[in-house]
């Protein structure tokens, strides 16, 4: 029974029901915090269904002090459940929680219907929308990782693969159970994944590394629909997918974004973040997040309207210390003002974080002052100077160039003098380079 269930793991078009157990290290009885919404417990995982294909027609809550062993819920829900699967003609049952293969089959046995836990939801998915080469090859990592414990009830469909009784490299002859074997093909495929991904991160790291050198780059974070990528069109005219859905972008699109001035930036819209990520999605999608890390700039779209912005906040916050992007500035770009009915919201976030900006991607709404506190993060104080850089030195030239408004040249002596306007940072980073270039005078300075 619980093996046939499992064949098909979509969701798409089925009717489903929704589980949640609350524990109580999710609520707030032991000064533990949580991003779940004690008021709708349930509003993230219908969303994330509805982005999934399904059709909520119910949902079941249950308040535990322990999870019970056998079924995670009690008895008395199992039944309850069973009893909601069949009024409905459920096809799937989600839970907001993670279960054990045990506890998926233990329940599936009593109310004969397939059941997945919130991580499957996500990886699933995750692979419908993952377009990109990168995307797909680390949503199959991820789904084999999270799979790969539960193979004894998801993987019937792989005695196909060895026609009958195994023989050849790779089995051990008749006797060798077919659990064995499957275990053994997909440990094959993760590693083949994973020679894969390195080389394509290899190809990926590269290009981030020269764009850095290149360019000053900013990076769009933040939690999944809180307009990121209608953020990124509006301000680079690009052709980000953007829906009012979760999960809309799951590969990152970087473009130039033009500051106006003689001023531009390399701007990266990334995959939106969701409490309680599949750690293994997490990891998988590290590479994917490679703009965030190393970005010169983090700016965190937050959707202020949301009734759990301040979770979400946190959330987000939280995954990008694992992910190490750390070394960077973030400024909180409050987004969907234009849906607050007053601005209590916004003063709240902006009086613990005065740098906040509210900003309307839809409308554009304080999208100058963005673009103004980014100019000046970009140049970190401007400075004009004299800079003596000798005329074989095609490296500093070009940085200067580039980097700096010149605003006079000279060429004494096997050498040119720039006088330029240039910020503090793209000065670190000329120093840094170990060129020819040297300050002769500065002659200005404009903070």
């Amino acid at each position: 029974m619980a093996k046939d269930l499992r064949e098909k793991l979509t969701v798409a078009r089925e009717k489903a029901i929704l589980v949640a157990c609350i524990l109580p290290r999710m609520g707030h009885g032991n000064g533990v915090a949580s991003h779940t919404d004690i008021h709708d417990p349930l509003g993230e995982l219908s969303a994330l269904a509805d982005t999934a294909g399904a059709v909520v027609v119910d949902q079941l809550i249950q308040n535990r002090a322990k999870v019970e062993p056998a079924t995670f819920i009690g008895s008395g829900k199992v039944e309850e459940l069973a009893a909601l699967v069949e009024k409905h003609k459920a096809h799937v049952v989600i839970f907001d929680n993670d279960l054990s293969p045990s506890q998926i089959g233990n329940i599936e046995e009593v109310i004969k219907c397939k059941v997945i836990d919130r991580s499957e939801l996500i990886l699933d998915i995750f692979a419908a929308r993952a377009r990109t080469y990168e995307a797909q090859l680390q949503v199959e990592l991820a789904q084999l990782e999270y799979t790969y414990p539960r193979l004894t009830a998801m993987w019937s469909h792989l005695e196909r693969i060895v026609g009958g009784a195994p023989t050849g490299i790779g089995t051990r002859g008749p006797g060798e159970q077919q659990l064995e074997i499957d275990r053994r093909i997909v440990q094959r495929r993760k590693a083949e994944l994973k020679r894969e991904i390195k080389l394509v991160q290899g190809r990926k790291e590269r290009e981030v590394e020269q764009r850095n050198k290149d360019f000053f780059t900013v990076g769009l974070v933040g939690y999944t629909n809180a307009g990121k990528s209608t953020l990124f069109n509006t301000l680079t005219a690009g052709d980000s997918y953007a829906d009012d859905k979760l999960f809309a972008t799951l590969s990152t699109r970087t473009r130039r974004w033009d500051l106006g001035h003689g001023d531009s930036v390399m701007l990266s819209d990334t995959v939106g973040f969701v409490r309680d990520l599949p750690h293994h999605l997490v990891a998988s999608f590290r590479a994917t997040l490679e703009e965030a890390v190393h970005s010169d700039l983090l700016i965190h779209v937050l959707d202020t309207s949301h009734p759990q912005a301040a979770q979400q906040l946190a959330v987000v916050n939280d995954v990008l210390d694992q992910i190490g992007a750390t070394e960077q500035p973030r400024l909180l770009a409050l987004n969907k003002t234009d849906k607050l009915e007053h601005n209590a919201d916004l003063l709240a976030f902006q009086a613990t974080d005065p740098g906040a900006l509210g900003i309307s991607a839809k409308t554009g709404r304080g999208l100058d002052r963005l673009v103004e506190r980014v100019r000046s993060d970009m140049h970190g104080g401007m400075q004009q100077l004299d800079i003596q850089i000798a005329l074989a030195d095609g490296k500093a030239t070009h940085f200067v160039e580039t980097r700096a408004t010149v605003l006079d040249r000279r060429y004494p002596d096997n050498s040119v003098v720039m006088t330029v306007r240039i910020g503090q940072r793209q000065l670190d980073q000329l120093h840094a380079m170990n060129t020819s270039a040297r300050v002769l005078t500065t002659t200005a300075r404009q903070d």
